[in-house]
């Protein structure tokens, strides 16, 4: 019998406020066709201006569900995988301050800082927990409140469209099988070289001080992200991920029931359907619906996927992504019968 890492629960949260492409004409020089055109977007979660919640409590919605539909207690919760790159406080992590809110007292708690391809990064960690021995269950959130740190005007346009805000968790327990179930492989890289393609500049520890007038004047508190440059590098990295896992696993493509990749923009993901010479509704897009939740992504959609009725009992999905670090990486999982 082997020690497998298996998905037993999922829930999404998104703040109940809906920003469409038309309010976003409010505030900047844009429009509705201009955004869909070159993101696929139509609207995004943002919290509610007058009553402001942080990420571990849009995180703190999505694992109470993910917990009653797992059958756990918050007590039965061996360690917090937390990923986000808008944690609530500079410090501490995020993940703390879930374990509080869901009333734990000394559960361990990790937070991880790696933007798009949080989810594949913590779901490979999680499997490493649970493959060693150090952990039974595992609860893996991705949490995002974007909203509160964009630029929300023409100049930053063009960075602030794409990002909703939202939160998605998985509950993950050992099981022990001789069936290939559970996370079947995982393949994770980064390319530090392209740092300052995508990334959100003060306030930063190198500065002295961290956070100036004059670095918000220049509007380095604002995320910046050199698009062609990322899009090109998708284009070459996600493909060749998948053909890597893939062949790690001994599968063949047609063997992947759904294709999830990161939700950061709809062309993206469908040139890697074309590139890749997949079926349509084998690659699995709700971007159109939430923006990109960054973190959230990958398991917003897993839970939505779950609900539409795409995959279930027996399924086996392909979760990968690219995004700021450079990061990238992907994750087969298989679901039990």
């Amino acid at each position: 019998m082997t020690t497998r890492a298996v998905i037993t629960g999922t829930g999404r949260y998104v703040p109940p406020r809906v920003v469409t492409n038309d309010d976003l004409t409010q505030w900047m020089d844009t429009s509705d066709e201009w955004i869909q055109q070159r993101t696929g977007i139509e609207k995004r979660h943002w919290i509610d201006e007058e009553a402001p919640v942080g990420t571990s409590d849009l995180g703190l919605e999505a694992s109470k569900i993910a917990l009653e539909r797992a059958g756990w207690a918050p007590e039965d919760i061996d360690l917090i995988i937390f990923a986000t790159l808008s944690p609530d406080l500079f410090f501490p992590g995020s993940g703390c301050l879930l374990q509080h809110k869901l009333g734990l007292e000394s559960t361990p708690a990790l937070d991880l800082r790696q933007q798009c391809t949080g989810f594949i990064y913590g779901l490979a960690t999680a499997d490493a927990y649970i493959r060693s021995g150090m952990a039974q269950r595992i609860l893996l959130v991705g949490a995002e409140v974007h909203s509160t740190g964009l630029d929300i005007s023409t100049e930053g346009r063009d960075v602030t469209v794409i990002f909703g805000d939202g939160a998605a968790a998985v509950c993950m327990e050992a099981v022990e099988t001789d069936q290939a179930v559970g996370v079947l492989g995982s393949v994770l890289h980064a390319k530090g070289s392209m740092a300052e393609s995508l990334k959100t500049d003060a306030p930063a520890s190198r500065e002295w001080p961290r956070l100036t007038a004059e670095m918000m004047a220049e509007r380095r508190h604002f995320p910046h992200m050199d698009g062609k440059a990322i899009f090109k590098e998708a284009l070459r990295r996600l493909p060749e991920v998948t053909k890597v896992i893939l062949k790690q696993t001994g599968l063949t493509k047609e063997d992947i029931d759904l294709y999830i990749p990161h939700q950061a923009n709809m062309r993206i993901n469908q040139f890697y359907q074309q590139m890749m010479k997949l079926p349509e509704e084998k690659v699995f897009h709700n971007i159109q619906r939430y923006g990109n939740t960054t973190a959230a992504t990958i398991p917003l959609a897993l839970d939505e996927a779950f609900e539409m009725g795409l995959i279930g009992k027996g399924s086996t999905v392909l979760f990968l992504g690219l995004g700021s670090g450079v990061t990238w990486g992907a994750n087969i999982h298989r679901f039990p019968e």
